[in-house]
């Protein structure tokens, strides 16, 4: 074994030289990969997680427009802008799917090692064709900024676990595109006999810096075989074969091959439901028959897998053909309402969704292909009945209906403007026509705001929005304002009570409040002016002024009284005689008896209080402590005791 494995290195050696050879890609079909690097997908776009140790001597970036030299990244979009706008704008991977991932090198400036990986030679089918490959793609943007730029140049290696080399295969320069144009690389091998391991890489031979950059997809290592051919019914007939949810479908699969001699066949059927391929018990002939009763939607695939007499036992040999693909598409989902409403003298507007194609038909010999027609500008009631859409998607047809009605258009009629007073609440009443539902803006000072006639009872002035509909006519609805002017009610406050003495006079001190209104005092008797809210007063005694304010629209009167007290003016005799003879024997104080908690304080002249009394019930007779005061000035204060009233100072003159 090892002699031979020995004369298979020799003879591989002088593909060495093979640097810019044409890629050798399987030209028969394919068996499982033993290498199948697609770098996953994603759930939504993004960054995807770094290789494995090992794979790459790259640096690993988390970076949507790949990072510097020497460094790579995992992305399933690439988005403008990247690297001042040289490289491609990326959509998707080289399959098409929108979350695959690809890697995204920017190269070092000396030629790396971005790919690696060890098979383990007990997987492999001894002295069999093996196809090693990848879909490359430059992704710098051939523009006149990037001329001069440096080129992505690949060589494939396959060796022995200790390096010797057993198969190369070189790219060339792979050259920038304005377009995005991914393309299979590659180079076809035979596996040694004895098992042994091999490693396979890629290395890029161009220098970094500006250029060298590429994106890389779907890295295969995978059995070459002959050439299987298969069809629904007849040899190539291989198009896709599209069916509708619970069609009763039939098919008669069928394959042919040349150059296996009594193969071991085997078909096989991948639901896409995440089991992968699965051999189909019993299906070992050429032919296959595929029953789907009542199909579900899904995508069906089959494929026959063929193992030459003398690799039986080991699957990994086995060859397969390109895949059967049968696609289920579900019914349509029509979201269209079951009635349709439209106002009188306004469009009617048809609504649905969710197909390729579409056909409407209704009265008066209706039809239209647009997937949400106007069926007229101008409702009326001839146009009211069934309308019935045709929907294809995939040509899977369903159909769904809607009912029009035509309805009146609703309508209301110009408002009046009211006022209340404050507090009051009005009802409004607002007249309208085919009308169902009512909203009125603002809610404020509302009891409800989508009632036909609601209690308005703002706290100020409001202007409110009436909008009405029905049911029939959505979009349409009218509207009218109404202002409720809030007038405020008459304040009065006729002010304190006064205090004056007889022969003086006060000024009353009102004060109003209220909307358009007007004010008068009552009685009018002793009052400068009763329309005045400070008239003077001269009252000669106690007397109760009303001060009237009356609103100028009907918002009522209010009324406050003031009490006006008149004090008698005390009059103080300046001198008296007390000799017993029975006249002028008193200190006489004229209208003293009005103020019965008067304060009597009488001083001689050295300050020495000689007479005190609270009320006046008995008067001075000139004496204190029981004896005689002698002749002469003596000096007093008279406090009133009454609302603040000054008090009275002076003097009286004793005479013997």
């Amino acid at each position: 074994m090892r002699l031979s494995f020995l004369a298979l290195i020799l003879s591989t050696i002088v593909q060495l030289v093979a640097l810019n050879a044409i890629a050798q890609t399987c030209s028969g079909s394919l068996g499982a990969p033993v290498i199948n690097e697609t770098f996953g997908a994603g759930t939504s776009f993004g960054v995807g997680p770094p290789l494995p140790a090992g794979v790459t001597n790259l640096q690993y970036v988390a970076d949507p427009c790949g990072g510097n030299d020497d460094t790579y990244t995992i992305l399933n979009t690439m988005g403008s802008g990247c690297k001042g706008g040289t490289w491609q704008v990326l959509g998707h991977d080289h399959t098409g799917d929108p979350y695959g991932y690809m890697m995204i090198i920017n190269a070092a400036i000396d030629p790396s090692l971005f790919f690696t990986e060890r098979v383990d030679g007990s997987k492999l089918c001894p002295n069999t064709t093996y196809q090693f490959a990848a879909w490359i793609l430059n992704i710098l943007v051939d523009e006149p900024q990037t001329q001069g730029y440096s080129q992505p140049n690949i060589t494939f290696s396959i060796e022995t676990a200790s390096g010797i080399v057993l198969q190369t295969y070189n790219t060339g320069d792979i050259p920038a595109s304005k377009d995005i144009i991914w393309k299979q690389y590659g180079t076809l091998f035979t596996t040694p006999s004895d098992g042994s391991d091999i490693v396979v890489k890629m290395t890029n031979n161009g220098a970094g810096g500006n250029g060298n950059d590429l994106a890389m997809d779907d890295i295969t290592f995978s059995p070459c075989g002959q050439i299987i051919r298969t069809g629904f019914g007849t040899i190539d007939d291989n198009a896709d074969k599209d069916a509708c949810q619970n069609d009763n479908l039939s098919y008669n699969l069928v394959a042919n091959q040349t150059g296996y001699t009594n193969p071991s066949i085997q078909w096989q059927e991948n639901k896409n439901d995440g089991n992968g391929w699965v051999n189909i018990q019993g299906a070992t002939s050429l032919t296959l028959p595929v029953n789907m009763p009542d199909a579900a939607p899904g995508e069906y695939q089959y494929r026959i897998g063929m193992l030459n007499q003398a690799s039986i036992g080991s699957e990994n040999c086995r060859i397969y053909s390109d895949p059967l693909n049968i696609n289920v598409y579900p019914t349509p989902v029509v979201p269209i309402v079951a009635n349709t409403s439209a106002c009188e003298g306004h469009p009617i507007q048809l609504n649905s969704s969710g197909g390729d194609t579409f056909l409407w038909a209704g009265p008066n010999n209706f039809t239209s292909t647009n997937d949400s027609p106007v069926v007229t500008e101008s409702a009326d009631p001839s146009y009211n009945g069934v309308y019935t859409v045709q929907v294809i998607k995939n040509n899977c047809p369903v159909f769904a209906s809607t009912t029009v009605t035509v309805y009146e258009t609703p309508a209301i009629s110009p408002m009046s403007n009211v006022q209340i007073c404050a507090g009051d609440g009005i009802q409004l009443n607002p007249v309208t026509a085919n009308v169902t539902h009512f909203k009125w803006v603002p809610s404020y000072g509302l009891d409800h705001d989508d009632i036909a006639n609601p209690i308005a009872n703002p706290l100020t002035t409001t202007n409110y929005i009436l909008t009405v509909s029905n049911d029939g006519c959505t979009g349409v609805a009218p509207l009218a304002t109404i202002t409720v002017t809030v007038n405020k009610k008459p304040v009065a406050d006729a002010g304190r009570a006064i205090v004056m003495l007889e022969g003086q006079t006060a000024q009353l001190n009102g004060t109003v409040g209220g909307d358009n209104i007007s004010y008068y005092w009552t009685p009018v008797d002793y009052l400068s002016n009763p329309s005045s809210l400070n008239p003077t007063t001269s009252s000669p005694s106690d007397i109760t002024y009303t001060l009237h304010t009356v609103s100028g629209v009907n918002c009522g009167e209010a009324t406050s009284s003031v009490f006006v007290k008149v004090y008698k003016t005390i009059t103080i005799a300046n001198t008296f005689t007390p000799n017993g003879d029975g006249i002028n024997d008193y200190w006489d104080i004229k209208n003293i008896d009005d103020y019965p908690n008067a304060q009597f304080n009488v001083y001689d002249r050295y300050g020495q209080m000689v007479f005190q009394s609270i009320g006046y019930s008995k008067p001075w007779d000139g004496t204190y402590d029981g004896k005689n005061l002698p002749t002469g000035t003596y000096y007093y204060i008279i406090d009133l005791k009454a609302d603040n009233l000054p008090k009275q100072a002076g003097w009286v003159l004793i005479v013997r």
